[in-house]
């Protein structure tokens, strides 16, 4: 295939033609059969029972394998929807989404209104593959009370679905609903660094529910997340680099004294990272007492993405 060939190929693909390629290389031709009969039942006829009872029977044709993209695929997948990274989505999700993207969406009210009824009635794996399609569906400017439905979700891979290596939060939710999810991220365990858009989206008022979160766990005896202080350097004041310094200064001590090693080593490069962020001078002095630390950050060997 020429160049030129391979560019017209790489634009005109789109989210279906993906999840379709992702389907049907891993299924046999009979599941084939049986998915593209009810796509095209639900996209002709428009039928909430065909779709209600074929995204339902999913997982009886489909296994849950993961849909194992070529890097080509995922660049072509952030090219789609930006920032759309479904390299750990299963087949089964792959095939569900498909079904959603049959769906008739002419009739705006009346799409909503299915979404809303398989949103209300899906058990969790569902759910998960629900809020990963957000960004894809025709109509994701309308789901934001529902992406925040899902970052109240007292089920965490529910959560992680919205919150993690989805583009939607970033790029349709208010600062309120992106705060609580980045705050509940940290309360969950969830990793910060797969929550796309947050640098992007820090905010003063973020940083400031951050650094309380610390305190509540400094005052209870237990860890910070270093991950958390990625959010907070560029809004530090002077009260919130005298933390910044306890950081610095007590995983320095407790590192040399007790070697408990990499978990205060993270915490002093995230400390001196939010350091390294600060407009303030003075957070330029406390960031010149660790030398080490501040050579690393200059030469660019030392970045948030060594604080995971």
């Amino acid at each position: 295939m020429s160049l030129a060939a391979n560019y017209i190929e790489t634009q005109n693909i789109t989210a279906e033609d993906l999840l379709y390629r992702w389907v049907s290389r891993q299924v046999d031709i009979e599941t084939i059969n049986w998915l593209d009969q009810k796509r095209q039942q639900i996209s002709k006829n428009g039928t909430t029972f065909v779709f209600f009872t074929a995204f339902s029977a999913v997982p009886r044709y489909i296994e849950k394998q993961e849909i194992q993209p070529t890097l080509k695929e995922l660049e072509s997948a952030s090219n789609i929807c930006e920032n759309w990274f479904p390299a750990h989505w299963t087949i089964d999700q792959a095939a569900r989404t498909l079904l959603v993207l049959s769906l008739p969406s002419d009739d705006v009210d009346k799409y909503l209104q299915t979404l809303d009824q398989v949103f209300a009635a899906g058990d969790v794996r569902e759910l998960v593959a629900l809020y990963q399609a957000l960004p894809l569906l025709p109509v994701a400017e309308k789901m934001d009370n529902r992406a925040a439905e899902g970052i109240r979700s007292n089920m965490t891979a529910v959560f992680n679905a919205v919150a993690l290596e989805n583009p939607y939060p970033a790029k349709f939710l208010d600062n309120l609903a992106w705060n609580q999810m980045v705050l509940k991220a940290l309360f969950v365990g969830s990793p910060l660094h797969l929550i796309q858009g947050l640098d992007k989206r820090a905010n003063p008022e973020l940083a400031r529910m951050l650094v309380d979160y610390a305190h509540e766990r400094w005052a209870a005896g237990r860890n910070v997340s270093p991950e958390l202080w990625r959010c907070v350097g560029k809004f530090a004041n002077y009260e919130i680099l005298a933390d910044l310094e306890r950081v610095l200064t007590e995983s320095h001590i407790k590192t040399d004294s007790n070697g408990k090693g990499q978990q205060k080593l993270l915490e002093r490069s995230a400390a001196a990272l939010a350091c390294a962020d600060c407009s303030l001078p003075e957070a330029k002095d406390i960031l010149a007492r660790y030398p080490e630390l501040q050579n690393d950050i200059q030469a660019g060997r030392l970045t948030w993405n060594n604080v995971k």
